[in-house]
């Protein structure tokens, strides 16, 4: 919209960080927007500003004389009518959506944004202008975790009155499927997939709002849509429509023609995707369940979505999560999951062989933690004399797995592994859970406690069968070149 700008002031404090992952990520600076609001009219300054971390998403009324905040909570939500509302502290902030899915689409955590009046600036209908003016300042990493909650089991929400249909699955990222179907030969089937969040930016964000020429036309004639304006909204028209009817169309959008494209669309706008609507509603299912107040790992499919299914949706997940929030720090296996590592790789690596070999496979292996797979069968050598007829994995043997595991990590940055050995110093905090039995399959999970120096290695290490932990323990290692033992 013409009388739509953005300002953007940065930090010179402060770095970019073009692919966010295991951190939490605020912005570089201060990004400026104006713009009305779609439903109101109202003109409103908005200013996104940096935050803290754990500090999450939050808004904050600056024309209301407390300043009150309302955090981006699905816990807020009272209107879901024509687009997603919150309200705390006796203030609303409506139309949330394609913000909360430009800060999630762009990886950032925690962010302030300040606003002088109730409606989140429209801007062209997406997330696009969003996301450019956040890219103008870049985005900042924290030291800070990002957590990350890892959906282990389906979780299912279905409307029957509008046939809307919403499953998360497990999955080892964040991906969502849409289908829409209005039963229009105009839109038809349409179906959208966002495979990982990093393709949000240049597949889903430019997608603009939709609506039915019906739906515009009573919109209008209940003041509905004061600040609506054709370059914020794809118009699908879906009847017949007279020349008076667009006459008066363009007498109220101040344009001087307009008519019915052969696509079935007004002349307002080129679509920018032949499946632009459904990639929009995917737009709106990624703004909407930001309100879930933490980043998940799930594959999230939804036929039918709108604003409503969406909040229900959420707090489903946000229930889930705070029911099995101690599944957090779990890792998620796939066993169709290839190995970064395999058994072969770990041979070479390390200076155990069989029988005391004791991972089978690496998962997950960066510069500050590891996931190894330890598969415990009857037939491991201990059995034989460890508890003959109740057989129960050695808990001094789990530790040599998570040591084993350990010493992959700790050699992680040295450009010939096989030429050094890790030895064990210390180990500390050993608590034993639950039991391992045949049958079981370790995840055997470090985390670097503090970077490596001199070369000692201190970890914590977790031990997990499903999603029980079953031992623990901090572990601290040398790493020694075998020319020098």
């Amino acid at each position: 919209m013409s009388e739509d700008t953005i300002t953007t002031t940065v930090s010179s404090k402060s770095k970019t960080q073009d692919n966010p992952t295991q951190n939490q990520h605020t912005l570089k600076g201060s990004v400026e927007l104006q713009g009305v609001g779609l439903h109101t009219g109202q003109r409103v300054n908005m200013t996104i500003r940096p935050a803290n971390p754990g500090h999450g998403i939050r808004f904050q009324r600056v024309d209301v004389q407390e300043r009150p905040i309302v955090k981006a909570d699905v816990d807020y939500v009272v209107d879901t009518s024509r687009g997603t509302t919150l309200e705390h502290g006796g203030v609303r902030i409506s139309t949330v959506e394609h913000l909360l899915a430009s800060l999630v689409g762009l990886g950032i955590d925690n962010a302030l944004i300040e606003m002088d009046g109730t409606e989140v600036p429209i801007l062209d209908g997406s997330s696009r202008q969003f996301i450019e003016a956040i890219d103008n300042v870049g985005i900042q990493e924290q030291d800070a975790k990002r957590v990350v909650y890892a959906i282990d089991t389906n979780i299912h929400y279905y409307d029957p009155v509008k046939n809307v249909d919403m499953l998360a699955v497990p999955s080892n990222e964040y991906q969502i499927t849409t289908l829409i179907d209005f039963n229009s030969p105009v839109l038809g089937t349409q179906h959208a997939t966002l495979k990982h969040i990093s393709e949000f930016k240049g597949e889903i964000a430019p997608c603009r709002t939709f609506c039915f020429l019906h739906e515009l036309e009573y919109l209008l004639d209940n003041d509905l849509i004061k600040g609506g304006d054709l370059s914020n909204a794809i118009v699908v028209v879906d009847k017949v429509v007279s020349d008076d009817e667009l006459k008066r169309l363009a007498d109220v959008f101040n344009k001087q023609n307009i008519k019915v494209k052969h696509e079935g669309i007004l002349n307002n706008i080129q679509l920018h995707f032949s499946n632009e609507p459904a990639r929009h509603k995917l737009l709106d299912v990624v703004g909407d369940l930001a309100l879930v107040g933490n980043s998940i790992r799930a594959h999230i499919i939804a036929s039918r979505p709108g604003h409503a299914s969406n909040v229900e949706f959420a707090k489903k997940i946000k229930d889930y999560i705070r029911k099995n929030r101690h599944l957090s720090d779990v890792p998620h296996y796939d066993p169709n999951q290839e190995a970064i590592y395999d058994i072969t790789h770990i041979e070479k690596s390390l200076p155990h062989k069989y029988p005391f070999l004791l991972v089978d496979k690496i998962i997950e292996l960066s510069d500050d933690h590891v996931v190894g797979i330890k598969n415990v069968t009857f037939n491991e050598h201990f059995f034989q004399g460890h508890f003959p007829g109740n057989p129960v994995m050695p808990g001094v043997l789990q530790i040599e797995a998570l040591a084993q595991t350990g010493g992959i990590l700790a050699l992680n940055n040295y450009p010939n592994p096989e030429n050094y050995d890790t030895y064990f110093l210390k180990i500390d905090k050993v608590k034993f859970k639950q039991r391992v039995v045949p049958g079981d399959t370790l995840v055997l999970k470090l985390e670097l406690q503090n970077p490596i120096r001199r070369g000692i290695c201190e970890m914590r290490g977790t031990v997990y069968v499903g999603n029980k932990l079953v031992t623990e323990a901090e572990l601290v290692a040398q790493i020694v070149p075998k020319d020098k033992k």
